[in-house]
């Protein structure tokens, strides 16, 4: 906690001066223009990954980058989702999956999860995508599937059909710092994302 305490020191001293004028506006007006799906690994970081400053992004990460298909009922990422596209009007989802992942790892590796059931039920929001050994493949089908996930939310339906959204796939490789998009259609493959 003093490590965290010391960080909020230098930034409230050395980071928040020079962004005084940023976050006064962003005192009174919230419009990130992408959510942002990410895992919840600490390695991956949307803000820094993407380079934006605070309030360009509504971020949601979850274990796996994870989505539950819409379902009766409420949830924070089902709330967190229909707010984006409902409320703030974002224009593009963006679902990124990484190298290394620990819950496609215990996946594809057949882990033991049986001291873990909250982690275990919440994997089962993979669905019907077909567990291989190959995690770097798992992970991008996993993108994939919660591409396929997103749609069925009515809110995030809705703005498909208007064509007001846009959904997208990415893999952050961690050791080379790249991304990839997730070919919807073949999502094994992919293609860097250049900004």
């Amino acid at each position: 906690m003093h490590d965290l305490s010391e960080g909020v020191a230098r930034f409230h001293r050395d980071v928040f001066p020079g962004k005084a004028d940023l976050f006064a506006r962003l005192a009174t007006t919230h419009r990130p223009g992408t959510l942002f799906v990410g895992c919840s690994d600490a390695r991956v970081v949307p803000e820094l990954i993407t380079q934006r400053e605070p309030g360009e992004l509504f971020v949601i990460r979850t274990a796996g980058n994870l989505v539950p298909p819409h379902a009766p009922g409420a949830d924070g990422v089902a709330a967190s989702v229909e707010y984006a596209v409902a409320v703030l009007g974002v224009d593009d989802i963006v679902v990124c999956g990484h190298s290394g992942c620990g819950a496609m790892t215990a996946l594809a590796e057949g882990h033991d999860l049986a001291a873990l059931p909250a982690v275990a039920d919440w994997l089962r929001h993979v669905g019907a995508v077909p567990v291989t050994r190959d995690v770097p493949a798992l992970v991008r089908a996993n993108v994939a599937a919660q591409l396929a996930n997103l749609a069925t939310h009515p809110s995030v339906a809705r703005a498909l059909a208007a064509r007001t959204l846009t959904l997208r796939g990415w893999v952050f490789d961690i050791p080379t710092g790249t991304v990839e998009q997730v070919d919807v259609s073949s999502p094994v493959a992919g293609t860097p994302v250049h900004s």
